[in-house]
């Protein structure tokens, strides 16, 4: 089973701690030898997923959204994307060099074409810019790949 991920960056420590949850609560319902978890390994919910999912004992892949993607990423976060990235066992690329919110988009996009299901943490409001988590949950939907929203009840995003 193919699982992606998808989600806002930068909640608060409490809803981050409600999507910790939520997230291993999702990845353990799933068989540990057949699960590949596919993430692009930002900071936030991607990096907490495929921590998940290797703690859960399946394996991850990484989609990289461009070649300058680590760059854009907050330096503290930079450990963790280096090791998740380590323990990949394939890396997906774009091809693009710049990152930015199209290749954000264009990684997206590419990580729901390699999926068999979507987890979105998302608050269902529109995206706040182009590639954003409502952006990927519309194109996992046009392409017929089933979205599963986790998001806890009453939390909000700054």
């Amino acid at each position: 089973m193919r699982v992606g991920i998808t989600g806002h960056r930068g909640l608060s420590s409490e809803v981050e701690r409600d999507v910790r949850r939520a997230l291993v609560e999702a990845v353990s319902a799933y068989d540990a030898a057949e699960l590949v978890g596919v993430s692009c390994i930002a900071d936030g919910p991607d990096a907490w997923f495929a921590q998940a999912v290797l703690d859960h004992g399946g394996r991850i892949e990484v989609v990289l959204p461009a070649e300058q993607y680590r760059a854009d990423l907050p330096d503290w976060h930079h450990p963790t994307y280096d090791e998740l990235l380590r323990q990949g066992t394939e890396v997906h690329r774009t091809g693009l060099d710049g990152s930015g919110s199209h290749a954000h988009m264009a990684g997206s996009e590419l990580l729901v074409d390699l999926v068999d299901v979507l987890l979105a943490v998302w608050d269902g409001q529109p995206a706040r810019g182009y590639g954003g988590t409502a952006d990927v949950v519309t194109y996992a939907e046009s392409k017929g790949v089933p979205v599963r929203v986790l998001w806890p009840e009453g939390a909000t995003r700054d």
